[in-house]
């Protein structure tokens, strides 16, 4: 099935199924996401948004990333989790604009390990944040950018 068909049937298909009424507006779309979270301007900002009072270091928390990045535009990360009852994974980056990159549901029983590309304006510590059991645990790791970057 070429792509058009697939989103031209895929369109239908949903657009019946709320007409039905089996299927309702805020369910047709993606979970929305937590603009709040996106505008943290710290790590501390963004576990109070999330709910929570503060977070410790963990071990358990897993971090794959290089140490140089020699394009701050295209920066490989891998994030696990080792604890129990992980529920969602957020990647912060210190310097960047929006310090938050990305935040991952987790849903129960499920690996608790993500991949991304993030794009880094310069030389920064990320933080990989893990919710588990709700409760926060965090690892950071320093990137030293050497060429590009958001800041160009």
């Amino acid at each position: 099935m070429r792509r058009r068909e697939f989103v031209k049937t895929g369109s239908a298909v949903l657009s019946a199924l709320m007409a039905a009424g089996f299927v309702s507006f805020e369910e047709a779309h993606a979970e929305a996401w937590n603009k709040a979270a996106f505008e943290a301007k710290s790590l501390e900002d963004l576990i109070r948004v999330l709910g929570g009072s503060g977070a410790q270091e963990s071990a358990l928390v897993g971090i794959d990333a290089p140490e140089i990045a020699e394009n701050g535009a295209v920066v490989p990360i891998a994030v696990s989790s080792e604890l129990g009852g992980t529920q969602a994974i957020a990647v912060v980056i210190e310097k960047n604009p929006n310090v938050v990159a990305a935040i991952f549901s987790i849903p129960d029983g499920t690996l608790a390990e993500v991949q991304t590309r993030v794009k880094m304006a310069q030389t920064s510590n990320l933080f990989a944040i893990v919710k588990a059991d709700g409760k926060f645990h965090y690892a950071a790791k320093e990137i030293k950018v050497t060429l590009g970057g958001c800041g160009g």
